[in-house]
């Protein structure tokens, strides 16, 4: 009985040491790990106070975020058949940005909340144009923000939201006319859409099995999710914790007056800052308390969405290389109008 133990366990050794080699060899492991050590240092580094101070805020700031997204998109995977989301967004028509941007009103997700979500509707069939429109309306242009939005901004509020909803509309119109000439990547996914689904029947036919069965695979589902896109995001966190710890406050401030060499500068701090919507509104509003210029608060807000690194790096290594270059190319340009705009009125 010894022996046949010993043996058994020796046996069923290297299949372990295989997984947990595996497991750290995977992008959001090591990524994760990394800043495990970091964190971990600065317990010796004084230097590395500021960092680890600035990681938890974002991770205190965004861990609900992220996990309702990865929630919500194993809810999708799991109960909405591959075919109703191909005839509801995967059309090339102006009806499909339409309806991606109303969805990105639903939501309710920031910006990294609502990568998950996305991701999963494009590996369900939803056109590139569409899940572009989608990651752009979400975060700015979602019903419980714009509470938030109005709180800070007054009236000025709806100005920003209505740039985020024809920013993300023309920009969507834009990548389909891209697709057309096959300027960007067609998603692969994309099945003959069924009009007479009901989503009623299809929940039902899902929950037949069991509550229990039913919550396994969502839960298995917003894990291999995870596990795609956890990396990017917690790629994003850091770069923004490095920005928000050594970069002082009131320098960047100061470069941000109410004019276009102000607008242009804001773009930069945007780029490398842009972490979560909700985070990000208290900044833009003390950017327009500080310097007056509402459209650098406008600009610093929404080019953070166009041009954030996490979700360039997420389309780049699911959608496509030429979906994720174009994105800044065409957003940017209308954000800067809206900037000198709003600088102009308000």
């Amino acid at each position: 009985m010894k022996n046949h133990s010993d043996h058994s366990c020796h046996a069923e050794s290297p299949h372990g040491r295989n997984n947990m080699a595996a497991a750290f060899k995977r992008p959001a492991v090591m990524v994760l790990a990394g800043f495990v050590l970091l964190l971990g240092l600065s317990f010796v580094f004084k230097g590395l106070v500021p960092f680890r101070q600035e990681f938890l805020m974002y991770f205190r700031s965004i861990w609900w975020a992220i996990l309702i997204g990865l929630l919500m998109s194993g809810l999708v995977d799991f109960f909405i058949p591959d075919h109703l989301v191909s005839h509801l967004l995967a059309g090339n028509n102006k009806r499909s940005i339409f309806r991606a941007v109303l969805c990105g009103f639903l939501m309710s997700a920031c910006s990294h909340g609502i990568l998950a979500l996305a991701i999963q509707l494009y590996k369900k069939g939803a056109s590139v144009p569409a899940v572009i429109a989608l990651l752009l309306a979400s975060p700015w242009a979602n019903l419980p923000l714009t509470f938030i939005l109005i709180g800070f901004f007054g009236a000025k509020a709806f100005f920003l939201i209505f740039s985020a909803i024809v920013i993300a509309v023309v920009t969507g119109f834009i990548y389909q006319g891209l697709e057309n000439r096959r300027w960007v990547e067609s998603n692969p996914y994309t099945a003959a859409g069924e009009e007479n689904v009901l989503l009623s029947a299809e929940i039902k036919r899902k929950l037949s099995a069991g509550i229990v069965h039913a919550t396994t695979q969502v839960f298995k589902s917003a894990a291999v999710l995870a596990d795609m896109v956890m990396w990017w995001m917690l790629i994003g966190m850091g770069l923004a914790s490095l920005a928000a710890a050594y970069v002082p406050e009131a320098w960047f401030i100061q470069y941000m007056g109410p004019h276009l060499g102000g607008i242009l500068v804001t773009l930069v701090f945007a780029t490398v800052l842009e972490v979560c919507s909700e985070g990000t509104a208290p900044l833009a509003f003390e950017i327009f308390r500080r310097t007056g210029g509402f459209g650098n608060a406008l600009v610093f807000l929404l080019a953070g969405v166009a041009t954030d690194y996490t979700e360039i790096g997420l389309l780049w290594s699911n959608v496509g290389r030429k979906a994720a270059v174009w994105l800044p190319v065409i957003t940017v340009p209308q954000i800067i109008i809206f900037g000198v705009l709003a600088n102009s009125l308000f």
